[in-house]
């Protein structure tokens, strides 16, 4: 390890000279605060920006061993530090001159979740942030005076104020420490009280725009209907009060924009902790609830979709079922599926977005076509049988058909986004309007093995006497390249997540795209099931971190997504 008076003695060598000199700098650096390390160095100017990071140790932070003591705690600190420590390097970013990211100080910008991320790791060691610096060049010429800047100037002041506790609100951070063990709270309680999801009195769950996540100003606050009304005792905020949703069958109707999908959207998101003021800090679902709907084109490998599909004309077997382009109700099928091997033990859906034969089969339609001619099984008549053979609820926006009426264990009419029980009224009127036709094939619980396996090999690139590409003899070394939350490719193909909905960061894709090469280069053996490969997955990650997927370095830019989400990419990857 090298001192930062030899740091400066190396970037006064360098001045002037051309930008790959910069590389020289490769390594790790005391300073008296903390360490420098810098990890890894841009080619030019113009390209991707260097990665850098500190270490602090707990001595030096002195935050109270209290806010680091379990791993809620390490990752709420976590992300309380990155947001600071942003907050911070905002006011020095392009304070350094040069050419093309000359001067760039970039930190993860963390959105309302809050999530485990690489930008800020806190371990028995210490505290290590990590970050991205564009270093200074006059066109690709070394401009060492203005990194020196960066260095000895802006970033001691960034980590003095974002990452030392005396110079941060120790009210403020007790706040945010003691809202995450609320939160954690909250989530035992579901199970225990046999809830599927939770949304406190007065949460705001309007956003400000479709592109803003941040909370609607003057909307309606959340008032829950007296018989759903739950009182909890918070270990530390107290009593609150909210409307718990009970774990079965639970409709949500009313008419349009009076706050269906709004209720729906807070609550696939309460998968996560939120910060302090999102209006939904106090909304928690069922960890494990999934979001689904239908999606036209979807790869399927494998999955066994009896439960919803049989006898199909061309006689495939629906027991071990694989297609290149699924329907809508064949891609909702297997969503389903592919849910239960998850673990998912909430199914969110909306009806807007689901496939309509798939979801429901009205009584005039079973008469023109005979039961032995549908292949289809709609979902109508299985969301029973999910609750009570399978231990899965299902909350479902409806809409436009009254069928789901009959099924419901709860009904919540949405009224100008007040929510009312209207349960007893709906069994009252289900008395005048029984549901007609027969009744569903014998429930089983879906049976596959599930081989993980890879994607066809890619053409070499040299062509032999007929112009056509032969095999290349070398493995190729898989590259991913991120599209935002969209989806990334690896190698020569495309991983489409458009409607992976409980995606909220782009840093998640990204990690999905490191897990899913690590698991084709490291774990498919065609003898392994997917199941197996996610189990192996998780037991890294828990013991490692997002760490493990670091190639030399532990790069900025990750955030982990939950199993059903890694379940939910693995799945879309089309492989043989």
């Amino acid at each position: 390890m090298q001192t930062g008076t030899q740091l400066q003695e190396l970037l006064r060598s360098v001045n002037r000279k051309s930008y790959p000199a910069y590389k020289s700098l490769k390594g790790i650096y005391q300073f008296p605060k903390y360490i420098l390390s810098i990890d890894h160095v841009q080619g030019d100017p113009f390209a991707s920006p260097s990665h850098v990071s500190v270490r602090i140790s707990h001595k030096t932070s002195d935050f109270p061993e209290s806010y680091y003591k379990d791993r809620l705690t390490r990752v709420t600190l976590a992300d309380y530090l990155t947001r600071q420590f942003e907050r911070q390097v905002s006011h020095f970013t392009f304070r350094a001159k040069g050419s093309g990211k000359s001067g760039l100080l970039s930190v993860t910008r963390c959105g309302q979740e809050v999530l485990e991320r690489t930008a800020c790791e806190i371990t028995e060691q210490g505290i290590t942030a990590r970050f991205f610096v564009g270093f200074p060049a006059n066109g690709r010429t070394i401009n060492a005076g203005e990194l020196e800047k960066i260095f000895f100037e802006f970033l001691p002041v960034c980590v003095e104020k974002a990452f030392l506790y005396r110079n941060l609100s120790g009210k403020e951070l007790e706040k945010v420490i003691f809202l995450a063990e609320d939160q954690a709270f909250i989530r035992r309680e579901l199970e225990k009280r046999s809830l599927a999801a939770f949304v406190s009195d007065g949460s705001v769950l309007p956003r400000e725009s479709g592109i803003s996540a941040r909370p609607m100003k003057n909307s309606v606050l959340f008032s829950s209907p007296e018989s759903l009304r739950v009182t909890l005792d918070l270990p530390h905020k107290g009593q609150i009060t909210g409307m718990g949703i009970p774990k079965g069958i639970t409709l949500i109707v009313g008419g349009g924009y009076h706050g269906k999908s709004t209720l729906l959207n807070a609550l696939e998101l309460g998968v996560y902790n939120h910060i302090s003021e999102d209006g939904r800090e106090y909304v928690i679902t069922d960890a494990t609830a999934q979001k689904l709907r239908s999606e036209d084109g979807r790869f399927v490998k494998d999955v066994d979709i009896s439960l919803f599909i049989n006898d199909l004309p061309n006689k495939k077997d629906t027991r071990c079922f694989s297609t290149e382009d699924a329907s809508g109700s064949t891609s909702q099928a297997a969503g389903i599926v592919e849910a239960m091997e998850a673990g998912s033990k909430v199914l969110l859906l909306d009806e807007d977005t689901s496939a309509t034969n798939f979801m429901v089969r009205d009584a005039f339609m079973q008469q023109v076509i005979a039961r032995e001619k549908e292949p289809i099984t709609p979902f109508l008549k299985r969301a029973r049988d999910l609750y009570e053979k399978a231990g899965i609820s299902t909350i479902l926006v409806a809409g436009s058909s009254g069928a789901f009426f009959h099924i419901a264990d709860t009904v919540i009419q949405m009224d100008h986004y007040e929510p009312v029980d209207i349960t007893e009224k709906v069994r009252e009127l289900c008395e005048n309007y029984p549901l007609k036709g027969s009744g569903p094939p014998a429930f089983s619980m879906p049976k596959s093995k599930r081989i993980m396996t890879k994607a066809a090999p890619v053409s070499g690139g040299r062509k032999d006497y007929y112009g056509h590409f032969k095999p290349s003899d070398k493995t190729e070394r898989l590259k991913i390249k991120n599209r935002g939350k969209e989806g990334f490719s690896i190698g020569k193909q495309d991983v489409d997540l458009r409607y992976i909905e409980q995606l909220t960061d782009t840093e998640q894709t990204q990690t999905l795209g490191l897990l899913l090469r690590y698991a084709v280069e490291k774990l498919v053996d065609g003898k392994r099931t997917l199941p197996e490969i996610v189990e192996l997955l998780e037991a890294k990650l828990e013991k490692d971190g997002i760490s493990f997927l670091s190639e030399g370095y532990v790069s900025s830019g990750c955030a982990l997504p939950r199993k059903q989400e890694i379940y939910q990419c693995f799945n879309r990857y089309r492989r043989n």
